[in-house]
């Protein structure tokens, strides 16, 4: 069951047009409505570009993470070409906004 110690992280992908709008507009939507606290990147894939330093506090100082973005180990590479280590435990999930609906990742995000 999700609680507030799991950090939900959304990236917007901004910068590719792999994850259908409507899904990614759909998911942000229901997350400001839930009132969960919730932290919105841009693109984890210009980030991870740009070595940017604030890719690695994204999974700094907490217990749980669940990431809406796309496929799991597309993620898992974008951490690591950040030179970030991606858990290999289970205190990371990536839920695949590219080939699930909105309701399926929300009810993932939110553990309805």
């Amino acid at each position: 069951m999700s609680d507030s110690t799991t950090k939900i992280l959304y990236c917007r992908c901004a910068f590719s047009q792999v994850v259908p709008v409507e899904t990614k507009e759909q998911v942000l939507e229901k997350l400001c409505e839930s009132e969960r606290d919730f932290e919105c990147v841009s693109d984890l894939c210009e980030m991870s570009a740009r070595r940017d330093e604030r890719i690695g506090e994204l999974l700094r100082g907490v217990g749980k993470v669940k990431i809406a973005a796309c496929y799991p180990r597309a993620v898992k590479w974008l951490f690591h070409q950040a030179g970030i280590e991606f858990p290999d435990d289970d205190s990371v999930e990536v839920l695949n906004m590219r080939d699930s609906d909105a309701a399926t990742v929300m009810n993932d995000l939110l553990d309805e």
